[in-house]
């Protein structure tokens, strides 16, 4: 039976709740693995494991209930090994690394911003700053809107000056919200989105941060950010002793 892992603990970690249920159906009983001064919380692993609602959410509700009681370096959905030797020898062999983790994260929670341009507030932007933009689409205008090759130039222009400028709002949004985090974790790129940044921030003063967002929004008005947190701080955790099950299962379920 392959062995499916939630998470890493210190050894001293208070054990999850008897009768702890995780992924699978029917849900696998929660256990723990104990090599010196870490474990692994686990289960057995679920056949044809996909990342559905229903697993998803016990994967986070077994985090979450864990993370109450202290510290956790949260795996991925989907991260399985073999069996529990694996397990028990990664925890050895990787110790050094996991011990540093866990003083590192502990007290501290992950947020995830997104962050997306305002179509028209940003051509509104995009304009203003261009006058090169400017004079075409005013020549344009005059023109009855101009040839049909004087307007794909146009188009063309502004997509690559809207473009131009993803890379540089993405730096605005970690300049204004960094200086209350103690890490920044750029994440992959993905469609619709020019900024998937992850911050790890202290728990107790998450309000901080949380305060540094509105004004960033007033301030970046071109701009649609999103915040989802506190999570786990699965950004800032290395590869545990396992690949997810499957491409679906990663990011989406500590970044929703």
């Amino acid at each position: 039976m392959s062995t499916y892992v939630y998470g890493i603990t210190a050894a001293s970690h208070p054990a999850p709740t008897e009768g702890m249920a995780g992924a699978g159906a029917p849900p696998r009983p929660v256990r723990v693995l104990r090599a010196g001064n870490l474990a692994a919380v686990v289960s057995d692993a679920p056949e044809g494991l996909r990342p559905k609602r229903r697993d998803l959410l016990a994967h986070q509700n077994v985090l979450s209930e864990i993370g109450a009681a202290g510290c956790v370096l949260p795996l991925r959905f989907g991260s399985v090994a073999p069996d529990d030797d694996t397990v028990l020898g990664v925890l050895t062999e990787r110790a050094a690394h996991y011990e540093e983790r866990l003083g590192a994260l502990d007290g501290k929670v992950e947020y995830n911003v997104k962050a997306h341009h305002v179509e028209d507030a940003v051509l509104h932007r995009v304009m203003a700053e261009n006058s090169e933009i400017r004079a075409l689409a005013e020549a344009n205008r005059q023109a009855g809107g101009g040839s049909y090759d004087d307007k794909i130039r146009l188009g063309e222009m502004v997509a690559a000056a809207v473009k131009a400028r993803e890379a540089e709002d993405a730096e605005l949004v970690v300049r204004a919200l960094e200086p209350e985090a103690a890490a920044v974790s750029v994440g992959p790129e993905s469609t619709g989105w020019l900024a998937n940044v992850s911050f790890l921030v202290a728990r107790d003063t998450a309000g901080r941060f949380l305060a540094c967002v509105e004004p960033a929004r007033k301030d970046l008005p071109h701009l649609e950010l999103r915040v989802n947190g506190p999570l786990p701080p699965y950004s800032f955790v290395e590869p545990g002793p396992a690949e997810p099950a499957g491409t679906a299962a990663g990011a989406d379920a500590g970044t929703g």
